[in-house]
């Protein structure tokens, strides 16, 4: 299966439930009903259009177990077939539960997803990979740990072998050990297992071990392409194949240095890192101690440190200390493979700040989706949370109160400071009122832990307040629009007044958040009194509250009739221009929009 994703289980009508419930239950993910046949509060998420929503899933990478014919689900996903090694897993499984068939991805995760649910829920599992039936093991796909150092070899050499040609194999790897290849020693066609460079042919498959730490060192800012170049200049000297680095490793201070990662994505694996008093800890394995390194940063060694401290007590240095310019490179072997559940060090952590939109699916993006998918940790307002739904589950929760915004987001970074992948959830879109200002700003005043302020960063927008509600009255927001926050509790009265008079003055639309709370109710009342000076009274005001959930209210008053009583907290107000209009169509609807001046163009 797609690493750290559950599968979306579609399913198309009430018959197919209970046999997605089971396959939920098995493992894990989310069940996806078709709307106009099955009640929403049956399913985890529902969908309108099955086309669009199984490209969508397809397209984010994301597993799907399909409850439907085998033949419809191709035809469906046909026009996204191009490249099958970027494909997720997709499943087909009958109605009834009989039959499960991997449809695509067999050698990624979908032969082995669909063995799963057939000994979970009884059906039989369909798998027609000739690879697999033939010898218990996918030739093209190896398992965590090893690379396939010539897969375009990969599909003639398994088709010799499934027409009888026996193999010898050279090395040791149990995966191969526990297969039903049919093994000669005077074979004519060979497995190679090395960590050497070897190029392999039609008739030779090689495969390389990841047992190799590629440890880095490197002054701040170092060109990347010059550390790259000293990487596989150092691997190329010593005859070692690049596909047997496992990770490539580091001093932590160096957690944020691009050079690094730009190593370790061109290797494909993962970047890691060590304190200083880890790395000393190997100085008498080192066979180039540096007093200068020592005084800098702490450790007598870098590369060679990072190399030996991530294979361990028993791991060896086979790559002594290489230097270019500004970058220096160690290799040590491991004694056994890396994998993901074996890396050592700790990862750069990462946050991503994300907009959820009002929290249901339906307006909440790809991106944001993937986001939450992929953390490991959420934080945010336990409201918020909440709304995600089945994406929350597995995660570890860090439940927050309203009005604690600098701690959820301190606490959020430095979660990701620890090395874990955190996704920090606001309503709305993370940059408008929300917490993706705090975030930089907490970066800017100081305060935080060194590998907090070392994470990788990505906001991702959201659909905000004003955006719904503008789309559920028409298009208020066609022409220059603002958006004023009326809370005074971090921006002094004086100046939300002075923006308010600008706004009026410069006959912008005008979104306005935070109208009222509890105690504060006069804000608004004023705000309407100053507008009123600057447009006329009948100015359509909207008043969308609870948008996207449950209780949904969007209504429209003139702005002379504009009431505190009408607004709570939950409410965006958005005030039209001087310019706004109201049109009706045939069925009765009312819709505001404000015009950006066409007409007067076609003139």
């Amino acid at each position: 299966m797609t690493a750290n994703v559950d599968p979306a289980i579609v399913v198309l009508s009430e018959g197919g439930l209970d046999v997605a419930r089971a396959v939920r239950e098995a493992v894990g993910g989310a069940v996806h009903a078709a709307a106009s046949r099955v009640a929403a509060d049956r399913a985890d998420a529902t969908f309108d259009d099955l086309r669009s929503h199984l490209h969508g899933l397809f397209e984010a990478g994301r597993p799907i177990v399909a409850v439907m014919a085998t033949g419809a689900l191709v035809r469906l996903l046909a026009p996204l077939l191009a490249d099958k090694a970027g494909e997720p897993p997709v499943v087909a499984l009958a109605e009834d539960g009989s039959v499960v068939v991997p449809v695509l991805g067999g050698h990624r995760g979908g032969n082995d997803l669909a063995r799963t649910i057939a000994g979970a829920i009884g059906a039989i599992p369909a798998i027609t990979t000739a690879g697999d039936l033939r010898f218990g093991v996918a030739l093209d796909a190896p398992p965590d740990g090893y690379a396939l150092g010539n897969p375009a070899n990969a599909a003639r050499f398994m088709a010799d072998l499934v027409a009888g040609a026996p193999v010898a194999i050279d090395g040791e790897a149990d995966w191969l050990a526990g297969s039903r290849l049919l093994v000669a020693a005077n074979a004519d066609h060979h497995i190679i297992v090395t960590e050497k460079a070897h190029p392999g042919g039609a008739d030779t498959l090689v495969y390389h071990p990841r047992r190799l730490a590629l440890g880095l060192g490197c002054e701040r800012g170092c060109d990347p392409v010059e550390t790259l170049a000293l990487a596989r200049q150092t691997l190329d000297a010593a005859g070692l194949a690049e596909g047997a680095v496992g990770c490539v490793v580091s001093l932590d201070v160096k957690a944020d240095e691009p050079a690094v990662h730009a190593v370790a994505a061109h290797f494909g694996v993962p970047a890691r890192f060590f304190d200083a008093t880890t790395l000393e800890a190997e100085t008498p394995r080192l066979p180039n101690p540096s007093d200068v390194v020592f005084r800098e940063v702490g450790c007598h060694g870098v590369c060679e440190a990072a190399a030996l401290a991530a294979t361990g007590a028993t791991g060896t240095l086979v790559v002594e200390k290489q230097k270019s310019g500004r970058a220096t490179c160690g290799v040590a072997r491991a004694p056994d493979v890396f994998t993901a559940g074996t890396m050592p060090g700790r990862a750069r952590g990462s946050l991503s700040v994300v907009g959820i939109g009002p929290g249901g699916e339906g307006w909440r993006s790809p991106e944001v989706t993937a986001m939450v998918r992929a953390a490991t940790d959420l934080v945010g307002y336990s409201l918020y949370l909440d709304l995600l739904g089945p994406l929350a589950d597995g995660k570890a929760r860090h439940d927050f109160d309203l009005g604690r915004e600098e701690d959820r987001v301190r606490h959020a970074m430095e979660l990701a400071g620890e090395g874990r992948d955190v996704a920090l959830v606001c309503s709305g879109d993370a940059g408008i009122y929300a917490m993706a200002t705090l975030v930089f700003e907490l970066l800017d005043r100081g305060g935080l832990s060194d590998a907090a302020q070392r994470i990788a960063i990505a906001v991702a927008p959201g659909i905000s307040a004003l955006q719904g509600a503008a789309a559920r009255a028409g298009a208020p927001l066609g022409h220059d629009f603002c958006t004023i926050s009326l809370s005074d509790l971090l921006t002094p009265w004086e100046d939300i007044q002075r923006r308010v008079r600008a706004a009026g003055e410069g006959d912008f639309v005008i979104a306005f958040y935070n109208p009222v709370s509890r105690k504060r109710r006069t804000q608004l009342a004023w705000a309407r009194d100053e507008l009123l000076n600057h447009r006329p009274a009948d100015t359509p005001v909207i008043l969308a509250t609870n948008l996207g959930r449950d209780g949904e209210m969007v209504r429209t008053v003139p702005l002379a009739d504009l009431e505190v009583d009408d607004v709570d907290m939950l409410t965006v107000v958005i005030v039209g221009s001087s310019d706004t209009r109201t049109v009706r169509t045939g069925d009765g609807r009312e819709w505001i929009y404000t015009p950006r001046g066409y007409a007067g163009k076609q003139r």
